[in-house]
Protein backbone atom coordinates (compact mmCIF):
# COMPACT_ATOMS: atom_id res chain seq x y z
CA UNK A 1 0.00 0.00 0.00
CA UNK A 2 2.87 2.69 0.99
CA UNK A 3 5.60 0.92 -1.18
CA UNK A 4 9.00 2.55 -0.22
CA UNK A 5 7.44 4.03 3.12
CA UNK A 6 8.96 2.85 6.74
CA UNK A 7 6.25 1.64 9.05
CA UNK A 8 6.31 2.83 12.77
CA UNK A 9 4.75 3.38 15.74
CA UNK A 10 5.38 5.80 18.51
CA UNK A 11 4.13 6.71 22.18
CA UNK A 12 2.92 10.10 22.95
CA UNK A 13 1.98 11.62 26.33
CA UNK A 14 -1.85 10.19 25.63
CA UNK A 15 -1.57 7.13 23.07
CA UNK A 16 0.78 5.26 20.45
CA UNK A 17 0.06 6.53 16.62
CA UNK A 18 1.11 4.06 13.85
CA UNK A 19 2.42 6.15 11.21
CA UNK A 20 4.58 5.67 8.14
CA UNK A 21 7.14 7.63 6.89
CA UNK A 22 8.92 8.09 2.71
CA UNK A 23 10.37 10.70 0.78
CA UNK A 24 12.59 13.54 1.75
CA UNK A 25 12.33 17.29 2.19
CA UNK A 26 10.68 19.12 4.31
CA UNK A 27 8.30 17.53 6.53
CA UNK A 28 4.95 16.69 5.36
CA UNK A 29 2.36 15.24 7.53
CA UNK A 30 -1.17 13.88 6.44
CA UNK A 31 -4.21 13.17 8.81
CA UNK A 32 -7.04 11.27 7.44
CA UNK A 33 -10.51 11.02 8.54
CA UNK A 34 -13.97 8.83 9.55
CA UNK A 35 -14.04 5.95 8.89
CA UNK A 36 -10.61 4.78 7.23
CA UNK A 37 -6.95 4.87 8.23
CA UNK A 38 -3.83 6.68 6.99
CA UNK A 39 -4.90 4.21 4.28
CA UNK A 40 -6.39 7.08 2.33
CA UNK A 41 -3.58 8.53 1.56
CA UNK A 42 -1.86 5.38 -0.47
CA UNK A 43 -2.42 7.17 -4.00
CA UNK A 44 -1.33 10.85 -3.01
CA UNK A 45 2.01 10.08 -0.54
CA UNK A 46 4.29 8.62 -3.28
CA UNK A 47 3.58 11.47 -5.51
CA UNK A 48 4.88 14.04 -2.86
CA UNK A 49 7.43 11.91 -1.96
CA UNK A 50 9.71 13.45 -3.87
CA UNK A 51 9.27 17.21 -2.79
CA UNK A 52 8.84 16.18 0.92
CA UNK A 53 9.24 13.79 3.79
CA UNK A 54 5.83 12.39 4.00
CA UNK A 55 4.23 11.27 7.37
CA UNK A 56 0.73 9.44 6.91
CA UNK A 57 -0.31 9.25 10.67
CA UNK A 58 -3.77 7.12 11.64
CA UNK A 59 -4.97 9.31 14.40
CA UNK A 60 -5.56 8.04 18.28
CA UNK A 61 -8.97 5.28 18.20
CA UNK A 62 -8.55 4.77 14.17
CA UNK A 63 -6.47 2.54 12.09
CA UNK A 64 -3.08 1.14 14.47
CA UNK A 65 -3.00 3.75 16.49
CA UNK A 66 -4.21 2.95 20.20
CA UNK A 67 -7.66 3.24 21.74
CA UNK A 68 -7.90 4.52 24.69
CA UNK A 69 -11.54 4.30 26.44
CA UNK A 70 -13.41 7.47 26.36
CA UNK A 71 -14.32 9.52 29.61
CA UNK A 72 -17.29 11.13 30.89
CA UNK A 73 -16.23 14.25 29.36
CA UNK A 74 -14.82 12.76 26.25
CA UNK A 75 -11.18 14.82 26.73
CA UNK A 76 -9.90 12.03 25.70
CA UNK A 77 -11.04 12.34 21.96
CA UNK A 78 -10.64 15.74 22.10
CA UNK A 79 -9.11 17.89 18.97
CA UNK A 80 -6.90 19.33 21.59
CA UNK A 81 -5.59 15.67 22.89
CA UNK A 82 -5.39 14.57 19.09
CA UNK A 83 -3.37 17.45 17.82
CA UNK A 84 -1.13 17.11 20.92
CA UNK A 85 -0.54 13.34 19.46
CA UNK A 86 0.87 14.35 16.42
CA UNK A 87 2.63 17.52 17.74
CA UNK A 88 4.80 14.73 19.79
CA UNK A 89 4.93 12.43 16.65
CA UNK A 90 6.62 14.93 14.40
CA UNK A 91 8.85 15.96 17.38
CA UNK A 92 9.93 12.64 18.10
CA UNK A 93 10.79 12.40 14.28
CA UNK A 94 12.33 15.25 14.67
CA UNK A 95 10.47 18.01 13.41
CA UNK A 96 9.57 20.73 15.25
CA UNK A 97 8.13 22.45 12.18
CA UNK A 98 6.41 21.33 9.15
CA UNK A 99 2.83 21.29 6.77
CA UNK A 100 -0.12 19.78 7.72
CA UNK A 101 -2.95 18.47 5.16
CA UNK A 102 -5.94 17.11 7.24
CA UNK A 103 -9.24 15.07 5.25
CA UNK A 104 -12.41 15.15 7.22
CA UNK A 105 -11.40 14.26 11.13
CA UNK A 106 -7.85 15.08 10.40
CA UNK A 107 -8.96 18.42 9.20
CA UNK A 108 -10.40 19.23 12.54
CA UNK A 109 -7.61 18.09 14.08
CA UNK A 110 -5.37 19.97 11.75
CA UNK A 111 -7.46 23.05 12.64
CA UNK A 112 -7.17 22.95 16.14
CA UNK A 113 -3.32 22.41 15.95
CA UNK A 114 -3.02 26.00 14.22
CA UNK A 115 -5.10 27.10 17.05
CA UNK A 116 -2.86 25.59 19.61
CA UNK A 117 0.50 25.47 18.20
CA UNK A 118 0.75 28.60 15.56
CA UNK A 119 4.50 28.07 15.85
CA UNK A 120 4.64 24.53 14.59
CA UNK A 121 2.93 24.88 11.58
CA UNK A 122 4.26 26.12 8.21
CA UNK A 123 1.47 25.53 5.51
CA UNK A 124 -1.94 23.95 6.39
CA UNK A 125 -4.59 22.62 4.33
CA UNK A 126 -7.66 21.70 5.21
CA UNK A 127 -9.92 19.20 2.84
CA UNK A 128 -13.71 19.31 2.65
CA UNK A 129 -14.62 20.85 5.84
CA UNK A 130 -16.13 24.04 7.39
CA UNK A 131 -15.58 24.79 11.48
CA UNK A 132 -16.79 22.04 14.01
CA UNK A 133 -18.77 25.31 15.22
CA UNK A 134 -20.01 26.52 11.76
CA UNK A 135 -21.13 22.92 10.92
CA UNK A 136 -23.85 22.59 15.08
CA UNK A 137 -24.51 26.42 14.63
CA UNK A 138 -26.07 26.22 11.08
CA UNK A 139 -27.47 22.46 10.96
CA UNK A 140 -30.81 22.16 8.77
CA UNK A 141 -32.43 19.31 7.35
CA UNK A 142 -29.97 19.30 4.41
CA UNK A 143 -27.12 18.90 6.90
CA UNK A 144 -28.45 16.99 9.09
CA UNK A 145 -29.50 14.63 6.78
CA UNK A 146 -26.27 14.28 5.09
CA UNK A 147 -24.74 14.36 8.06
CA UNK A 148 -26.75 11.98 10.29
CA UNK A 149 -23.98 9.75 11.75
CA UNK A 150 -22.85 13.38 13.31
CA UNK A 151 -26.21 13.20 15.40
CA UNK A 152 -25.89 9.45 15.91
CA UNK A 153 -22.34 8.66 17.13
CA UNK A 154 -22.95 11.14 20.15
CA UNK A 155 -25.82 9.25 21.74
CA UNK A 156 -24.83 7.31 25.07
CA UNK A 157 -22.54 4.97 25.22
CA UNK A 158 -22.95 2.30 23.97
CA UNK A 159 -26.34 2.34 21.67
CA UNK A 160 -23.81 3.66 18.60
CA UNK A 161 -21.32 1.11 19.19
CA UNK A 162 -23.84 -1.75 19.98
CA UNK A 163 -25.80 -0.69 16.11
CA UNK A 164 -22.40 -0.49 14.40
CA UNK A 165 -21.24 -3.28 15.92
CA UNK A 166 -23.97 -5.35 14.94
CA UNK A 167 -22.53 -5.28 11.23
CA UNK A 168 -18.92 -2.88 10.77
CA UNK A 169 -19.05 -3.97 7.17
CA UNK A 170 -22.50 -3.06 6.31
CA UNK A 171 -22.17 0.52 8.08
CA UNK A 172 -18.95 1.09 6.02
CA UNK A 173 -21.17 0.62 2.79
CA UNK A 174 -23.16 2.89 3.53
CA UNK A 175 -21.07 5.56 4.96
CA UNK A 176 -18.98 5.68 1.88
CA UNK A 177 -21.74 5.05 -0.90
CA UNK A 178 -23.38 7.99 0.35
CA UNK A 179 -20.71 10.24 -0.13
CA UNK A 180 -19.38 9.17 -3.39
CA UNK A 181 -20.26 6.13 -5.82
CA UNK A 182 -17.47 3.68 -4.02
CA UNK A 183 -15.75 2.41 -7.54
CA UNK A 184 -12.86 5.02 -6.80
CA UNK A 185 -11.94 3.01 -3.72
CA UNK A 186 -8.74 -0.04 -4.05
CA UNK A 187 -10.38 -3.11 -2.95
CA UNK A 188 -6.58 -3.01 -0.05
CA UNK A 189 -7.73 0.31 1.03
CA UNK A 190 -11.30 -1.15 1.40
CA UNK A 191 -9.66 -4.22 3.30
CA UNK A 192 -7.84 -2.13 5.42
CA UNK A 193 -10.85 0.12 6.84
CA UNK A 194 -12.89 -3.48 7.45
CA UNK A 195 -9.91 -4.68 9.14
CA UNK A 196 -9.42 -1.99 11.21
CA UNK A 197 -13.35 -1.52 12.21
CA UNK A 198 -14.20 -4.56 12.67
CA UNK A 199 -12.20 -3.79 16.45
CA UNK A 200 -14.57 -2.93 18.83
CA UNK A 201 -12.44 -0.59 20.69
CA UNK A 202 -12.14 1.46 16.88
CA UNK A 203 -15.88 1.56 17.17
CA UNK A 204 -16.00 3.08 20.24
CA UNK A 205 -12.83 5.29 20.12
CA UNK A 206 -14.65 6.52 17.32
CA UNK A 207 -17.95 7.57 18.64
CA UNK A 208 -16.16 9.03 20.97
CA UNK A 209 -14.39 11.36 18.63
CA UNK A 210 -17.63 12.70 17.46
CA UNK A 211 -19.08 13.00 21.08
CA UNK A 212 -15.78 15.03 21.28
CA UNK A 213 -16.80 17.18 18.88
CA UNK A 214 -20.15 18.09 20.34
CA UNK A 215 -19.06 18.69 23.70
CA UNK A 216 -15.81 19.80 24.94
CA UNK A 217 -14.75 20.53 21.27
CA UNK A 218 -17.00 23.26 21.09
CA UNK A 219 -16.31 24.56 24.34
CA UNK A 220 -12.50 24.90 23.56
CA UNK A 221 -13.72 26.59 20.11
CA UNK A 222 -15.93 29.00 22.06
CA UNK A 223 -12.82 30.29 23.90
CA UNK A 224 -10.70 30.87 20.44
CA UNK A 225 -13.14 32.83 18.94
CA UNK A 226 -11.06 35.39 18.70
CA UNK A 227 -8.41 33.88 17.34
CA UNK A 228 -7.31 32.98 13.89
CA UNK A 229 -4.95 30.54 12.00
CA UNK A 230 -1.64 32.17 11.52
CA UNK A 231 -0.32 29.46 8.51
CA UNK A 232 -1.41 29.98 5.10
CA UNK A 233 -4.37 28.40 4.86
CA UNK A 234 -5.38 25.89 1.40
CA UNK A 235 -9.04 24.71 1.61
CA UNK A 236 -9.88 22.05 -1.16
CA UNK A 237 -13.57 20.34 -1.55
CA UNK A 238 -15.66 18.13 -3.47
CA UNK A 239 -18.20 20.04 -5.47
CA UNK A 240 -20.61 17.04 -5.07
CA UNK A 241 -20.18 16.70 -1.41
CA UNK A 242 -22.05 18.10 1.46
CA UNK A 243 -20.00 20.86 1.85
CA UNK A 244 -19.72 21.84 -1.66
CA UNK A 245 -23.42 22.22 -1.75
CA UNK A 246 -24.22 23.69 1.42
CA UNK A 247 -21.52 26.39 2.29
CA UNK A 248 -19.27 28.85 0.84
CA UNK A 249 -16.08 27.32 1.74
CA UNK A 250 -13.93 30.06 0.73
CA UNK A 251 -16.16 32.51 2.45
CA UNK A 252 -16.54 30.36 6.04
CA UNK A 253 -12.58 29.93 6.46
CA UNK A 254 -11.50 33.51 5.76
CA UNK A 255 -13.51 34.39 8.74
CA UNK A 256 -11.25 31.87 10.78
CA UNK A 257 -8.11 32.39 9.50
CA UNK A 258 -5.74 35.41 7.62
CA UNK A 259 -4.76 34.05 3.98
CA UNK A 260 -6.74 31.51 2.31
CA UNK A 261 -6.71 30.38 -1.28
CA UNK A 262 -9.09 27.20 -2.12
CA UNK A 263 -10.57 25.41 -5.44
CA UNK A 264 -13.54 22.27 -5.76
CA UNK A 265 -13.04 19.54 -7.38
CA UNK A 266 -15.93 17.88 -9.30
CA UNK A 267 -15.83 15.23 -7.06
CA UNK A 268 -17.64 13.80 -3.17
CA UNK A 269 -15.69 13.69 -0.26
CA UNK A 270 -13.05 12.07 -0.85
CA UNK A 271 -10.65 13.85 -2.39
CA UNK A 272 -7.44 11.53 -1.98
CA UNK A 273 -8.81 8.61 -3.66
CA UNK A 274 -11.68 10.04 -5.82
CA UNK A 275 -9.17 12.69 -7.46
CA UNK A 276 -5.34 11.83 -6.29
CA UNK A 277 -3.90 13.16 -8.97
CA UNK A 278 -5.69 16.86 -8.35
CA UNK A 279 -5.17 16.39 -4.89
CA UNK A 280 -1.68 15.95 -4.76
CA UNK A 281 -1.06 18.58 -7.78
CA UNK A 282 -2.82 21.03 -5.72
CA UNK A 283 -1.10 20.42 -2.37
CA UNK A 284 2.57 20.64 -3.99
CA UNK A 285 1.67 24.28 -5.84
CA UNK A 286 0.73 25.17 -2.88
CA UNK A 287 2.91 23.82 -0.37
CA UNK A 288 5.83 24.89 -2.67
CA UNK A 289 4.74 28.14 -3.32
Amino acid sequence: MFDDFEQGRLTTSGAQIAYVRGGAGPPLLLLHGYPQTKAIWSRVAGRLTRDFTVIAADLRGYGDSSKPRGGDDHGRYAKRAMALDQVELMAALGFSRFHLVGHDRGARVGHRLALDHPDRLERLALLDIVPTRTMYATANRATATGYFHWFFLIQDYDLPERLIGGDPDRWLDHMFSRWAPNEWMRPEDAADYRRCFRDPAAVHATCEDYRAAASIDLVHDEADLDRRIAAPLLVLWGKRGLVGRNFDVLATWRERANSVVGEAFDCGHYLPEERPEETAAALRRFLLS
